[in-house]
């Protein structure tokens, strides 16, 4: 089923990390890294010049290092050094807070300024939304069974934890807005209470609400558009459709990341400009 996840900003989703889920956190296959001095931004013992800017999701950690996969697959290696900042970001007019090397967990899209010297890497900066950190550290951290942490993911942020193999998706449903708009239709409403009618037969399940743009916009609008999606699609489930506020998870907006059709035409935009309602169940307890 078509389950979905912009640009690595924050990726495709689904060109992004189509590669297999991995350990949490350990890699060990991935490459010597390059020699670093504590405290210098310092790449293989030579002068570094500025560097590419890197965006993707973090797939790997080892160490000092990290990998990072673009939207067209392309997988980098950076080494992480006691200079490296590493900033959250949040909000649509927020400001940025320090965090620690610890904050880049697999699955979190991430803004990467470079340092270069040959072919190796080094981050001279992190920077990362505040909501995104949220959600991996969330699916990260979540039991497999009572989720405690109220943390789960559609089928497109599979791409980006490993552990979210630990859920079932049982179904979705797509609802679509106009440019620039978070208002819901009359029928889309009818389809929602549906699907929430729908789910409530299903054991143990929950809904996550995940919002999404197409490519019009900048990064910050399309973020803050793609959470007033989700946001209200949430709001309708639960104070007309009276799904219970216990069994859902906190939405999230993915603005452009995995698109659902080519941005390039008027028709792939418009089934880009949606909102994903999808049915979890834990593994664990998944027929019980």
């Amino acid at each position: 089923m078509n389950i979905t996840m912009k640009r690595a900003t924050a990726a495709s989703f689904l060109a992004l990390v189509a590669a297999a889920p991995l350990a949490a956190q350990d890699v060990p296959t991935m490459p010597p890294a390059a020699a670093t001095q504590p405290g210098q931004q310092t790449v293989t013992g030579l002068r570094p010049q500025p560097g590419p800017e890197i965006k993707g999701i973090i797939t790997a950690r080892s160490g000092d290092r990290m990998q990072v996969t673009t939207e067209d697959g392309a997988k980098t290696i950076i080494t992480i050094d006691d200079a490296t900042q590493v900033k959250g970001k949040s909000g649509l007019f927020g400001g940025r807070g320090n965090f620690s090397v610890s904050s880049l967990l697999n699955g979190l899209p991430v803004t990467v300024k470079t340092l270069q010297a040959g072919d190796a890497l080094v981050a001279s900066q992190i920077i990362f939304r505040s909501n995104d950190f949220k959600t991996a550290n969330m699916i990260r951290t979540g039991t497999a069974q009572g989720f405690e942490e109220q943390s789960a993911a559609t089928q497109a942020l599979r791409s980006r934890v490993a552990d979210i193999d630990n859920y079932n998706v049982k179904g979705t449903t797509n609802v679509y807005f106009d440019t620039g708009k978070w208002l819901i239709s009359d029928q889309a409403k009818a389809e929602l209470c549906n699907a929430a009618a729908t789910a409530e037969k299903t054991p143990n399940a929950l809904l996550l609400v995940v919002g999404y743009t197409d490519s019009v916009g900048d990064d910050d609008f399309n973020q803050e558009l793609s959470e007033k999606r989700a946001s209200r699609v949430m709001a309708h489930l639960q104070q007309v459709c009276r799904w219970k506020p216990f069994r859902t998870l906190t939405p999230s907006g993915m603005a452009e990341f995995d698109p659902a059709a080519d941005n390039g035409t008027e028709e792939g935009k418009a089934q880009n400009r949606r909102v994903a309602v999808n049915v979890l169940v834990s593994k664990a307890v998944d027929g019980f």
